[in-house]
Protein backbone atom coordinates (compact mmCIF):
# COMPACT_ATOMS: atom_id res chain seq x y z
CA UNK A 1 0.00 0.00 0.00
CA UNK A 2 2.69 2.28 1.09
CA UNK A 3 4.66 1.61 -2.25
CA UNK A 4 1.04 2.42 -4.26
CA UNK A 5 0.79 5.41 -2.50
CA UNK A 6 4.38 6.63 -3.34
CA UNK A 7 4.00 5.48 -7.01
CA UNK A 8 0.92 7.91 -7.10
CA UNK A 9 2.91 10.71 -5.74
CA UNK A 10 5.67 10.49 -7.99
CA UNK A 11 3.30 10.17 -10.78
CA UNK A 12 1.17 13.53 -9.95
CA UNK A 13 4.82 15.82 -8.82
CA UNK A 14 5.49 14.34 -13.31
CA UNK A 15 1.70 15.61 -13.78
CA UNK A 16 0.67 12.10 -14.92
CA UNK A 17 -2.22 9.78 -13.26
CA UNK A 18 -1.78 6.18 -12.95
CA UNK A 19 -4.13 5.45 -15.78
CA UNK A 20 -2.17 8.21 -18.26
CA UNK A 21 1.21 6.50 -17.54
CA UNK A 22 0.18 2.92 -18.45
CA UNK A 23 -1.60 4.27 -21.67
CA UNK A 24 1.70 6.01 -21.96
CA UNK A 25 3.72 3.24 -21.20
CA UNK A 26 1.27 0.99 -23.66
CA UNK A 27 1.81 3.41 -26.16
CA UNK A 28 5.31 3.31 -25.90
CA UNK A 29 5.24 -0.40 -26.54
CA UNK A 30 3.25 -0.12 -29.24
CA UNK A 31 5.40 2.56 -31.07
CA UNK A 32 8.47 0.45 -30.84
CA UNK A 33 9.13 -1.44 -34.24
CA UNK A 34 8.41 -5.08 -34.59
CA UNK A 35 11.24 -7.14 -33.48
CA UNK A 36 12.96 -4.33 -31.84
CA UNK A 37 16.02 -5.29 -30.56
CA UNK A 38 16.65 -6.85 -33.73
CA UNK A 39 15.74 -3.68 -35.62
CA UNK A 40 17.98 -1.77 -33.60
CA UNK A 41 21.32 -3.96 -34.45
CA UNK A 42 20.33 -4.08 -37.99
CA UNK A 43 21.93 -0.91 -39.36
CA UNK A 44 25.45 -2.32 -37.72
CA UNK A 45 25.16 -5.32 -39.56
CA UNK A 46 24.52 -3.72 -42.47
CA UNK A 47 27.42 -1.11 -42.18
CA UNK A 48 29.67 -4.31 -41.34
CA UNK A 49 28.82 -5.78 -44.23
CA UNK A 50 28.91 -2.68 -46.32
CA UNK A 51 32.46 -2.58 -44.71
CA UNK A 52 33.71 -5.89 -45.58
CA UNK A 53 31.92 -6.05 -49.11
CA UNK A 54 33.86 -2.90 -49.78
CA UNK A 55 36.91 -4.31 -48.31
CA UNK A 56 37.11 -7.32 -50.36
CA UNK A 57 36.58 -5.36 -53.50
CA UNK A 58 39.28 -2.72 -52.31
CA UNK A 59 41.93 -5.13 -51.50
CA UNK A 60 40.82 -8.79 -52.51
CA UNK A 61 42.85 -8.92 -56.24
CA UNK A 62 45.93 -7.51 -53.05
CA UNK A 63 45.23 -10.18 -51.25
CA UNK A 64 44.74 -13.06 -53.83
CA UNK A 65 48.36 -11.83 -55.59
CA UNK A 66 49.92 -12.71 -52.11
CA UNK A 67 48.11 -15.97 -51.78
CA UNK A 68 49.08 -16.70 -55.26
CA UNK A 69 52.96 -16.59 -54.54
CA UNK A 70 52.68 -18.08 -51.58
CA UNK A 71 51.10 -20.82 -53.53
CA UNK A 72 53.59 -21.12 -56.19
CA UNK A 73 56.33 -20.45 -53.32
CA UNK A 74 55.11 -23.77 -51.61
CA UNK A 75 55.21 -25.76 -54.57
CA UNK A 76 58.42 -24.60 -56.07
CA UNK A 77 60.50 -23.99 -53.00
CA UNK A 78 63.47 -24.02 -55.56
CA UNK A 79 62.90 -21.76 -58.04
CA UNK A 80 59.59 -19.96 -57.29
CA UNK A 81 60.62 -17.16 -54.42
CA UNK A 82 64.22 -16.69 -55.98
CA UNK A 83 65.59 -13.24 -56.30
CA UNK A 84 65.95 -14.73 -60.43
CA UNK A 85 62.80 -15.82 -60.31
CA UNK A 86 61.76 -12.31 -59.11
CA UNK A 87 64.20 -10.49 -61.74
CA UNK A 88 62.88 -12.42 -64.50
CA UNK A 89 59.10 -11.84 -63.85
CA UNK A 90 59.90 -7.99 -63.86
CA UNK A 91 62.36 -7.66 -66.47
CA UNK A 92 59.34 -9.38 -68.93
CA UNK A 93 56.71 -8.50 -67.61
CA UNK A 94 57.73 -4.43 -67.78
CA UNK A 95 56.70 -3.82 -71.58
CA UNK A 96 52.87 -5.31 -70.88
CA UNK A 97 52.55 -3.16 -67.47
CA UNK A 98 53.52 -0.04 -69.49
CA UNK A 99 50.91 -0.71 -72.36
CA UNK A 100 48.20 -1.78 -69.63
CA UNK A 101 48.79 2.07 -68.23
CA UNK A 102 48.91 3.58 -71.78
CA UNK A 103 45.80 1.40 -72.34
CA UNK A 104 43.94 2.24 -69.07
CA UNK A 105 44.14 6.01 -69.69
CA UNK A 106 41.29 6.07 -72.24
CA UNK A 107 39.53 3.67 -70.13
CA UNK A 108 38.98 6.17 -67.53
CA UNK A 109 36.85 8.13 -70.11
CA UNK A 110 35.04 5.37 -70.97
CA UNK A 111 36.58 4.98 -74.50
CA UNK A 112 38.56 2.10 -75.27
CA UNK A 113 42.05 2.19 -77.59
CA UNK A 114 42.61 -0.96 -79.43
CA UNK A 115 45.24 0.45 -81.54
CA UNK A 116 47.86 -0.52 -78.51
CA UNK A 117 49.02 -3.44 -79.42
CA UNK A 118 49.52 -1.96 -83.68
CA UNK A 119 50.89 1.54 -81.91
CA UNK A 120 53.68 -0.47 -80.14
CA UNK A 121 55.06 -2.68 -83.21
CA UNK A 122 55.13 0.38 -85.49
CA UNK A 123 56.65 2.29 -82.08
CA UNK A 124 59.89 -0.06 -82.16
CA UNK A 125 60.09 -0.70 -85.79
CA UNK A 126 60.34 2.87 -86.12
CA UNK A 127 63.16 3.10 -83.68
CA UNK A 128 65.30 0.20 -85.28
CA UNK A 129 64.67 1.63 -88.42
CA UNK A 130 65.71 5.37 -87.43
CA UNK A 131 68.50 3.82 -85.38
CA UNK A 132 70.22 1.27 -87.73
CA UNK A 133 69.25 2.39 -91.49
CA UNK A 134 68.78 6.37 -90.80
CA UNK A 135 71.95 6.89 -88.65
CA UNK A 136 70.42 8.81 -86.11
CA UNK A 137 71.40 9.25 -82.59
CA UNK A 138 69.20 6.99 -80.40
CA UNK A 139 68.25 9.81 -78.25
CA UNK A 140 66.88 11.64 -80.93
CA UNK A 141 64.67 8.94 -82.64
CA UNK A 142 64.02 7.88 -78.91
CA UNK A 143 62.21 10.77 -78.47
CA UNK A 144 60.51 11.20 -82.14
CA UNK A 145 59.30 7.83 -81.78
CA UNK A 146 57.70 9.28 -78.67
CA UNK A 147 56.46 12.23 -80.00
CA UNK A 148 55.02 10.21 -82.80
CA UNK A 149 52.58 7.97 -80.63
CA UNK A 150 51.37 11.28 -79.28
CA UNK A 151 50.47 12.21 -82.64
CA UNK A 152 48.75 8.55 -83.23
CA UNK A 153 46.96 9.37 -80.11
CA UNK A 154 45.79 12.82 -80.97
CA UNK A 155 44.56 11.23 -84.16
CA UNK A 156 42.58 9.20 -82.77
CA UNK A 157 41.00 11.53 -79.99
CA UNK A 158 40.23 13.36 -83.33
CA UNK A 159 38.19 10.99 -84.75
CA UNK A 160 36.53 9.83 -81.80
CA UNK A 161 35.80 12.91 -80.24
CA UNK A 162 35.13 15.08 -83.51
CA UNK A 163 34.37 12.60 -86.19
CA UNK A 164 31.89 11.00 -83.72
CA UNK A 165 33.15 7.19 -84.72
CA UNK A 166 33.09 4.68 -82.24
CA UNK A 167 36.03 3.98 -79.63
CA UNK A 168 36.05 0.38 -81.07
CA UNK A 169 36.15 1.31 -85.18
CA UNK A 170 38.20 4.02 -85.07
CA UNK A 171 41.45 2.93 -83.29
CA UNK A 172 40.96 -0.82 -85.17
CA UNK A 173 41.08 1.50 -88.01
CA UNK A 174 43.87 3.41 -87.18
CA UNK A 175 45.73 0.28 -85.66
CA UNK A 176 44.91 -1.19 -89.29
CA UNK A 177 47.06 1.96 -90.66
CA UNK A 178 50.08 1.30 -88.36
CA UNK A 179 49.69 -1.77 -89.36
CA UNK A 180 50.49 -1.42 -92.77
CA UNK A 181 52.88 1.51 -92.01
CA UNK A 182 55.16 -1.14 -90.29
CA UNK A 183 55.45 -3.55 -92.99
CA UNK A 184 56.10 -0.44 -95.72
CA UNK A 185 58.96 0.42 -93.38
CA UNK A 186 60.15 -3.28 -93.12
CA UNK A 187 58.91 -4.50 -96.40
CA UNK A 188 57.73 -7.35 -94.77
CA UNK A 189 61.30 -8.31 -93.01
CA UNK A 190 63.08 -7.90 -89.71
CA UNK A 191 65.62 -4.99 -89.50
CA UNK A 192 68.57 -6.47 -87.89
CA UNK A 193 71.28 -4.56 -86.87
CA UNK A 194 74.97 -4.55 -88.30
CA UNK A 195 77.94 -5.89 -86.84
CA UNK A 196 78.59 -3.19 -84.32
CA UNK A 197 74.90 -3.88 -83.03
CA UNK A 198 73.04 -1.10 -81.60
CA UNK A 199 74.48 1.69 -78.74
CA UNK A 200 75.40 0.35 -75.74
CA UNK A 201 73.43 3.16 -73.77
CA UNK A 202 70.31 2.34 -75.86
CA UNK A 203 70.26 -1.21 -74.81
CA UNK A 204 71.14 -0.48 -71.37
CA UNK A 205 67.73 1.07 -71.25
CA UNK A 206 66.33 -1.99 -70.57
CA UNK A 207 69.02 -4.32 -69.79
CA UNK A 208 70.75 -2.46 -66.87
CA UNK A 209 69.80 -3.04 -63.38
CA UNK A 210 69.41 -0.67 -60.45
CA UNK A 211 69.60 -1.70 -56.98
CA UNK A 212 69.84 -5.32 -57.87
CA UNK A 213 66.40 -4.90 -59.71
CA UNK A 214 65.89 -4.32 -63.94
CA UNK A 215 65.51 -0.39 -64.54
CA UNK A 216 62.26 -1.69 -66.41
CA UNK A 217 60.46 -2.15 -62.99
CA UNK A 218 61.20 1.43 -62.22
CA UNK A 219 59.88 2.89 -65.27
CA UNK A 220 56.84 0.88 -64.22
CA UNK A 221 56.94 2.38 -61.02
CA UNK A 222 57.63 5.67 -61.81
CA UNK A 223 54.93 5.98 -64.56
CA UNK A 224 52.02 4.34 -62.20
CA UNK A 225 53.11 7.00 -59.50
CA UNK A 226 52.64 9.71 -62.36
CA UNK A 227 49.15 8.52 -63.72
CA UNK A 228 47.94 8.07 -60.02
CA UNK A 229 49.09 11.63 -58.82
CA UNK A 230 47.53 13.22 -62.46
CA UNK A 231 44.69 10.96 -62.05
CA UNK A 232 44.12 11.59 -58.32
CA UNK A 233 45.45 14.51 -57.36
CA UNK A 234 44.49 17.30 -60.01
CA UNK A 235 41.84 18.42 -62.19
CA UNK A 236 42.64 17.14 -64.79
CA UNK A 237 42.20 13.57 -63.92
CA UNK A 238 38.60 14.25 -61.95
CA UNK A 239 37.53 15.53 -65.04
CA UNK A 240 38.46 12.62 -66.90
CA UNK A 241 36.64 10.38 -64.20
CA UNK A 242 33.51 12.82 -64.26
CA UNK A 243 33.33 11.99 -68.30
CA UNK A 244 33.82 8.78 -68.19
CA UNK A 245 31.24 8.58 -65.22
CA UNK A 246 28.45 10.70 -67.45
CA UNK A 247 29.36 12.20 -70.40
CA UNK A 248 26.25 14.44 -70.92
CA UNK A 249 26.56 15.60 -66.95
CA UNK A 250 30.13 16.86 -67.60
CA UNK A 251 28.72 19.20 -70.82
CA UNK A 252 26.33 20.49 -68.71
CA UNK A 253 28.79 21.70 -66.15
CA UNK A 254 31.34 23.02 -68.48
CA UNK A 255 33.79 20.40 -69.06
CA UNK A 256 35.49 20.43 -72.39
CA UNK A 257 34.27 16.72 -72.67
CA UNK A 258 36.11 16.79 -76.35
CA UNK A 259 39.18 18.24 -75.67
CA UNK A 260 39.91 16.06 -72.82
CA UNK A 261 39.23 13.10 -74.48
CA UNK A 262 41.65 14.16 -76.98
CA UNK A 263 43.82 14.22 -74.15
CA UNK A 264 43.43 10.68 -73.11
CA UNK A 265 43.85 8.81 -76.42
CA UNK A 266 47.05 11.47 -76.64
CA UNK A 267 48.25 10.47 -73.16
CA UNK A 268 48.13 6.52 -74.28
CA UNK A 269 49.81 7.57 -77.71
CA UNK A 270 53.02 8.97 -75.74
CA UNK A 271 52.55 5.63 -73.10
CA UNK A 272 52.56 3.40 -76.48
CA UNK A 273 55.36 5.35 -77.72
CA UNK A 274 57.62 4.62 -74.74
CA UNK A 275 56.88 1.02 -74.45
CA UNK A 276 58.14 0.85 -78.39
CA UNK A 277 61.26 2.36 -77.53
CA UNK A 278 61.97 -0.41 -74.64
CA UNK A 279 60.88 -3.33 -76.94
CA UNK A 280 63.55 -2.38 -79.24
CA UNK A 281 65.97 -1.90 -76.75
CA UNK A 282 64.96 -5.39 -75.51
CA UNK A 283 64.66 -7.40 -79.02
CA UNK A 284 67.38 -6.00 -80.77
CA UNK A 285 65.76 -6.30 -83.97
CA UNK A 286 62.39 -4.73 -85.75
CA UNK A 287 60.20 -7.48 -85.79
CA UNK A 288 57.12 -6.44 -87.76
CA UNK A 289 54.68 -8.97 -86.02
CA UNK A 290 55.32 -8.58 -82.65
CA UNK A 291 52.90 -5.79 -80.98
CA UNK A 292 49.79 -7.98 -81.47
CA UNK A 293 51.18 -10.48 -78.90
CA UNK A 294 51.20 -7.61 -76.64
CA UNK A 295 47.45 -6.43 -76.83
CA UNK A 296 45.44 -9.03 -75.10
CA UNK A 297 47.82 -8.70 -71.71
CA UNK A 298 47.26 -5.07 -71.65
CA UNK A 299 43.51 -4.95 -71.87
CA UNK A 300 43.99 -7.92 -69.30
CA UNK A 301 45.78 -5.97 -67.18
CA UNK A 302 44.00 -2.40 -67.51
CA UNK A 303 40.32 -4.10 -67.43
CA UNK A 304 41.33 -6.44 -64.37
CA UNK A 305 43.08 -3.04 -62.50
CA UNK A 306 39.11 -1.61 -62.57
CA UNK A 307 38.26 -3.97 -59.94
CA UNK A 308 40.73 -3.45 -57.58
CA UNK A 309 41.77 -0.85 -55.20
CA UNK A 310 38.99 1.64 -56.85
CA UNK A 311 36.61 -0.43 -57.55
CA UNK A 312 34.39 0.37 -60.27
CA UNK A 313 36.98 2.42 -62.21
CA UNK A 314 40.18 2.63 -63.37
CA UNK A 315 43.55 3.32 -61.69
CA UNK A 316 47.01 2.56 -61.97
CA UNK A 317 47.55 1.10 -58.46
CA UNK A 318 44.64 -1.23 -59.46
CA UNK A 319 46.42 -1.51 -62.80
CA UNK A 320 50.07 -2.34 -61.47
CA UNK A 321 48.27 -5.03 -58.82
CA UNK A 322 46.43 -6.45 -62.06
CA UNK A 323 50.24 -7.16 -63.78
CA UNK A 324 51.74 -8.31 -60.64
CA UNK A 325 48.82 -11.14 -60.04
CA UNK A 326 49.08 -11.85 -63.86
CA UNK A 327 52.75 -12.06 -64.10
CA UNK A 328 52.65 -14.01 -60.76
CA UNK A 329 50.11 -16.59 -62.09
CA UNK A 330 52.53 -17.21 -65.81
CA UNK A 331 55.35 -17.59 -63.96
CA UNK A 332 54.13 -19.76 -61.85
CA UNK A 333 52.52 -22.06 -64.22
CA UNK A 334 55.25 -21.90 -67.09
CA UNK A 335 57.98 -23.05 -63.94
CA UNK A 336 55.17 -26.26 -63.33
CA UNK A 337 55.37 -27.46 -67.41
CA UNK A 338 51.89 -26.10 -68.84
CA UNK A 339 51.47 -25.95 -72.46
CA UNK A 340 52.26 -22.53 -74.38
CA UNK A 341 48.26 -22.06 -74.94
CA UNK A 342 47.89 -22.28 -71.21
CA UNK A 343 48.97 -18.41 -71.41
CA UNK A 344 45.97 -17.13 -72.79
CA UNK A 345 43.63 -19.68 -71.00
CA UNK A 346 45.59 -17.84 -67.46
CA UNK A 347 45.00 -14.27 -69.51
CA UNK A 348 41.51 -14.99 -70.44
CA UNK A 349 39.98 -16.76 -67.35
CA UNK A 350 41.60 -14.58 -64.83
CA UNK A 351 39.36 -11.37 -66.49
CA UNK A 352 36.57 -13.38 -66.25
CA UNK A 353 36.49 -14.60 -63.48
CA UNK A 354 37.41 -11.55 -61.58
CA UNK A 355 35.00 -9.01 -63.08
CA UNK A 356 32.52 -11.43 -62.21
CA UNK A 357 33.69 -11.39 -58.58
CA UNK A 358 33.96 -7.59 -58.53
CA UNK A 359 30.39 -7.66 -59.93
CA UNK A 360 28.98 -9.60 -57.45
CA UNK A 361 30.81 -7.89 -54.89
CA UNK A 362 28.80 -4.53 -56.61
CA UNK A 363 25.76 -6.04 -56.65
CA UNK A 364 25.87 -7.00 -52.87
CA UNK A 365 26.83 -3.75 -51.81
CA UNK A 366 23.95 -1.93 -53.84
CA UNK A 367 21.68 -4.57 -52.14
CA UNK A 368 22.68 -3.84 -48.51
CA UNK A 369 22.59 0.05 -49.11
CA UNK A 370 18.95 -0.24 -50.75
CA UNK A 371 18.26 -2.31 -47.30
CA UNK A 372 19.55 0.15 -44.96
CA UNK A 373 17.75 2.96 -46.78
CA UNK A 374 14.64 1.17 -46.45
CA UNK A 375 15.27 0.68 -42.88
CA UNK A 376 15.84 4.34 -42.52
CA UNK A 377 12.96 5.29 -44.47
CA UNK A 378 10.48 3.11 -42.30
CA UNK A 379 11.78 4.09 -38.64
CA UNK A 380 9.43 6.10 -36.71
CA UNK A 381 11.50 9.03 -36.49
CA UNK A 382 11.45 8.98 -40.62
CA UNK A 383 7.87 8.55 -41.29
CA UNK A 384 6.90 11.66 -38.46
CA UNK A 385 9.54 13.66 -40.40
CA UNK A 386 8.18 12.81 -43.29
CA UNK A 387 4.36 13.45 -42.33
CA UNK A 388 5.55 17.29 -41.15
CA UNK A 389 6.81 17.69 -44.38
CA UNK A 390 3.58 16.65 -46.61
CA UNK A 391 0.90 18.60 -43.54
CA UNK A 392 -0.90 21.40 -45.93
CA UNK A 393 0.34 24.92 -45.46
CA UNK A 394 -1.02 27.38 -42.72
CA UNK A 395 -3.21 30.01 -44.37
CA UNK A 396 0.13 32.92 -43.32
CA UNK A 397 2.40 30.39 -45.38
CA UNK A 398 0.13 30.11 -48.40
CA UNK A 399 -0.56 34.24 -48.20
CA UNK A 400 3.38 34.36 -47.96
CA UNK A 401 3.82 32.48 -51.25
CA UNK A 402 1.39 33.79 -53.14
CA UNK A 403 2.79 37.07 -53.18
CA UNK A 404 6.22 36.11 -53.25
CA UNK A 405 7.58 36.91 -56.63
CA UNK A 406 6.96 34.18 -59.27
CA UNK A 407 10.26 33.44 -61.87
CA UNK A 408 8.94 32.79 -65.21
Amino acid sequence: MATETESARRQADHGKSPQEEGDGARKGTREQPPGGADKGTAPGSIAARLRGGHLIGTYGLLGLTVLLFVVFALVLPDTFPTMDNASSILSNQSIPAILALGAMIPIVTGKFDLSVGYGLGFAHVLAMQLIVNSGWSWPIACVAVILGGGIVGVLNGLLVEFARIDSFIATLGTGSLLYACTGWITDGARIVPGPHGLPPAFTDLYDSTFLGLPVPAFYVLALAVVLWLLLERLPLGRYLYVIGSNARAADLVGIPTRRYGIYAFAGSGLVVGFAGVLLAAQQQIGNPSVGMDYLLPAFVGALLGSTAIKPGRANAAGTVVAVTILAIGLAGIQQLGAEFWATSLFNGGTLLLAVGLAGYSARRRLRAGASATRRSLSAPGAEAGTLSTTEPPTPATAASTDDAPRTP
